[in-house]
């Protein structure tokens, strides 16, 4: 057992979890989520929902910096939810839009939940991976904020007065040094794991002019991005036994077989692997349902013709969705708590969110290109 837990987790890829972490850390207190989301204001201030709007954007654009999820819905609700109660939005409103966006970040490059899937999958190139989320998490923020903003027009938030171009101009200047993390990131001259070493980097430099924190906070932020380090690297370590205990016992075999014995239907089989994970997404964080359920569901997908890549998003979509429902939804405990509301008072505005997110899940499970269109042009695959 120590030796299967020593080698799930002894991979080069999954070096580049803890550097993202940490960034993320940095970020979250180094006034970099600020000028995102003075940005994001300045993006969808038009829209009805003006500061709902700009949360959604924002968290999109924090996601394609950290990687995280639940930092997102942390730094955003944070920063925007004040600004959103003294403009009268609802709590619970303003909590279901943040909660129905931050995993976003799970999506958009870079990516976590990618980088365990690539070391599990095999042959997957991550590069390929990050660019093939760029569509989906769009997508999916993008259906958002279409829901958020017809919400919005039936609460009467309004949008807010136009911003007048040099305050623009000067907002996105302001934002371009921490925006450059995205180039620096996944802009192809660094792997993911040396482009995550050099955003650690890069986010203190940036915190640091700008004055944020202080060279003492800095045991913090490394301690605190250590402690979750470490239990994502411990849930590998013991998902790398469960891997292997369920190829021993054929279970991947008979599970292939059942859902292959119900039908041969292409698009029923994909339906029938959809929702399987968004029951598992219900009660299973991501990082262990990947482990487990990746050498499951890819050879069956694979036998169906679907890339690797694309099976690869499809499971961070299903999965990422669990973040945001009970009992274990990551993401969703920390909007409420930093919301200042409760699960049970935001999920009925949450449902409605629920139905948009899965139908963008059906258009990147049937539509493949949503997913291969970036790779393929890129020449990554």
């Amino acid at each position: 057992s120590a030796q299967r837990i020593f080698a799930g987790s002894n991979s080069f890829s999954l070096i580049a979890i803890p550097f993202f972490i940490l960034a993320g850390n940095i970020m979250n207190n180094g006034g970099i989520a600020q000028r995102l989301v003075n940005c994001a204001k300045v993006i969808s201030g038009r829209m009805p929902g003006a500061l709902a709007q700009s949360n959604v954007v924002a968290n999109m654009l924090f996601g394609a910096i950290s990687g995280s999820g639940a930092a997102a819905a942390a730094a955003m609700g944070g920063t925007i939810g004040p600004l959103e109660e003294k403009e009268g939005y609802d709590k619970n409103y303003s909590t279901a839009v943040n909660v129905a966006s931050a995993p976003v970040g799970m999506l958009i490059p870079p990516s976590n939940t990618m980088i365990v899937y690539s070391s599990v999958a095999g042959s997957v190139s991550i590069a390929a991976l990050f660019m093939a989320g760029y569509i989906p998490g769009i997508l999916w923020g993008g259906a958002v904020m279409v829901l958020a903003g017809i919400m919005a027009k039936k609460r009467g938030y309004q949008a807010e007065s136009r911003v007048p171009l040099k305050v623009a101009l000067k907002t996105f200047w302001q934002a371009i040094p921490s925006l450059l993390l995205i180039v620096i990131v996944i802009g192809g001259i660094f792997t993911a794991t040396e482009g995550s070493a050099i955003a650690v980097v890069y986010a203190t430099v940036l915190s640091l002019i700008y004055r944020a924190f202080k060279i003492k906070d800095i045991p913090r932020i490394v301690l605190e991005a250590a402690k979750t380090t470490g239990i994502i690297t411990f849930m590998i370590g013991l998902s790398s036994i469960m891997s292997w205990a369920m190829a021993f016992t054929g279970i991947p075999d008979m599970i292939a077989k059942a859902i292959l014995g119900l039908t041969t239907n292409k698009f029923l089989i994909l339906l029938l692997i959809n929702v399987l994970l968004l029951v598992v997404g219900t009660f299973m964080d991501v990082t262990p349902a990947i482990l487990i359920f990746t050498p499951i569901l890819l050879p069956i997908c694979k036998s169906l013709g679907m890339d690797a890549i694309h099976f690869g998003i499809l499971l961070c979509f299903n999965l990422s969705i669990g973040t945001i429902t009970p009992p274990v939804g990551t993401i969703l405990f920390t909007g409420c708590r930093v919301g200042g509301t409760t699960i049970e008072s935001v999920i009925k505005t949450l449902l409605p969110y629920f139905g948009v997110i899965l139908i963008a899940l059906l258009l990147v499970t049937y539509i493949p290109q949503i997913s291969m269109f970036l790779p393929h042009i890129l020449g990554l695959v």
